[in-house]
């Protein structure tokens, strides 16, 4: 391949890089986090406030007196399984930041208890979907579809950059005086091994973001204007039941009977819980969500039967039954990007991934950066001063990623601190990420990337320390309001052993800033220096 050619790539790739990174890094990060949502959400709820549990032979009296008590519920309700037979039943009131459980007490009769929402993975999970951009959810979701489209340009010529020398360099990784180049090794090795899993998120998110964009044309030009009806009536979360007359909450079929039509459709199939939307009311059903994993099902598999009858009305996405070549297609596409399948060796795997394609964001700055410093050089030994532009860089990256890690890990924290001492925890989730965010952005510009990172890294370090120090306090002084849980003592060694690597971090980027060469914006300001 001619030279010019690999150099006009190697600018596509570097530019694209530049432009879609950050805001990958932050989809990255966050979506390596939320691979542990439900141990997450375990972890901010006090186990007083954990759902009430009762025998699944209840369930039928539990969801005829909720329904006749309380109207609201009648809207959407969850029925989970939860282990060795026993059931929980439980809604969230719309507008409220709480959640309703009931069950019944010794005599039978209905008994009601309320608990706060913290949804600190909940607000993870946004921001691995949107980065965090402004304008609400929608917006989010349509720039990071673009953002994915300019990253996909930039998989491909990053391998069309690196074929010449694919073979000879693809599991070398140079460690010694030259850091370019081992950061260069790093980042080439990590995106050539990940480029599948890299592909598949960039397709994917093009798909998902860009929908309400692609669907418009599509009706006009294809469909005449009968595109939304079409996907309605073939969509599963808007299907209804026919409507009955006379109907009324008490010819609702009992749950273990729903779960045996499914088992027998799906022998294999393990259901994880019901949710009934419109019980009690002409048209409702039953969304019958679980797990197979040993398929590439849509968020672990469901099924949607009339709670009625019994009848199934859309079996299409439920693992082994049969389906459409097309919900086949796009379950497989929701499974590769979100790692609904293959258990826990899976969901490992998809984090360490994230973390990896995070790390390639990230790297692909500094290499940037640095390679400003050799192209004002001209080949010649001389040192040189950094453009305005290459500072503005470097300050952007340590602000944004640093401050999306520490923000991450506050957040998280504050779902124990604050838990029972604020009305609004998921308001209080967005401010105190966001405060921690653009507090660190503008940190790294007013001290400069040098000494912002080397500030910002001992933070990031403290606010991940943050959180199994807030377990420990738990246990060891439960009168504080916090709380210890064996069951989630994953959270916490996996926040320590992340705090370890930012504190390492944080030593060897100190130990580069007062060392490294001084024509780098890595370097500590001269006057420091001087002052040291």
């Amino acid at each position: 391949m001619r030279s010019d050619v690999i150099r006009v790539y190697k600018t596509v790739h570097t530019w694209t890089g530049i432009i879609a990174g950050l805001a990958l890094f932050i989809a990255f990060y966050a979506g390596a986090v939320t691979m542990f949502k439900d141990t997450l959400d375990a972890w901010v709820t006090p186990p007083v406030a954990r759902v009430q549990v009762f025998p699944m032979a209840q369930a039928p009296s539990v969801i005829q007196q909720t329904l006749a008590a309380f109207p609201a519920a009648r809207r959407q309700f969850t029925l989970r399984l939860e282990p060795k037979g026993q059931a929980s039943l439980s809604w969230r009131e719309r507008g409220k930041p709480q959640r309703v459980s009931t069950t019944l007490d010794a005599k039978g009769h209905l008994k009601t208890h309320i608990r706060g929402l913290s949804d600190a993975a909940r607000f993870i999970d946004i921001l691995h979907m949107t980065a965090g951009i402004p304008g609400g959810f929608d917006v989010g979701m349509g720039v990071m579809g673009v953002v994915s489209l300019v990253y996909g340009l930039a998989l491909v010529s990053g391998v069309i950059v690196l074929l010449p020398s694919l073979i000879k360099d693809l599991f070398v990784v140079r460690v010694g005086k030259n850091l370019k180049r081992m950061w260069l090794d790093a980042h080439n090795v990590v995106g050539i091994l990940s480029l599948p899993f890299h592909v598949v998120m960039a397709l994917s998110v093009v798909a998902f973001g860009l929908n309400d964009y692609i669907f418009p044309v599509q009706d006009r030009v294809i469909y005449g204007g009968t595109l939304d009806a079409t996907i309605k009536a073939q969509n599963p979360y808007f299907a209804k039941a026919p409507a009955a007359p006379g109907f009324d909450s008490a010819k609702l079929l009992p749950p273990e009977q729903i779960l045996a039509s499914v088992k027998q459709r799906a022998p294999m199939f393990e259901p994880s819980e019901l949710s009934y939307r419109g019980a009690g009311e002409p048209g409702a059903t039953v969304f019958v969500a679980g797990d197979d994993p040993r398929y590439l099902a849509r968020s672990g598999g469901f099924a949607l039967l009339d709670p009625v009858s019994g009848r199934f009305l859309n079996a299409q996405f439920l693992p082994g039954a049969d389906g459409t070549a097309w919900s086949a297609a796009t379950s497989a596409l929701f499974a590769l990007h979100f790692g609904s399948y293959g258990g826990g060796t899976i969901q490992w795997a998809y984090f360490f991934l994230g973390l990896g394609g995070a790390f390639l964001f990230y790297s692909g700055n500094l290499l940037w950066i640095e390679s400003r410093r050799k192209a004002e050089r001209r080949g010649e030994s001389i040192v040189v001063r950094q453009r305005p532009a290459t500072y503005f860089m470097a300050a952007l990256t340590v602000g944004v990623t640093l401050g999306c890690m520490a923000g991450i890990s506050a957040t998280l924290a504050a779902g124990k601190i604050l838990s029972g001492r604020v009305a609004d925890l998921p308001a209080w989730h967005a401010r105190i990420y966001y405060a921690v965010f653009l507090a660190s952005i503008g940190w790294a510009f007013v001290r400069g990337g040098a000494r912002g990172s080397v500030e910002l890294l001992a933070m990031t370090t403290f606010a991940t320390l943050l959180v199994p120090v807030v377990s420990a306090i738990g246990w060891l002084f439960p009168s504080t309001g916090m709380w210890f849980e064996s069951s989630t003592v994953g959270v916490d060694i996996g926040a320590l052993a992340a705090a370890a690597c930012f504190g390492w971090m944080w030593r060897m980027t100190a130990r580069r800033v007062r060392t490294g060469a001084q024509d780098s914006v890595w370097a500590r300001p001269a006057r420091d220096a001087q002052n040291a």
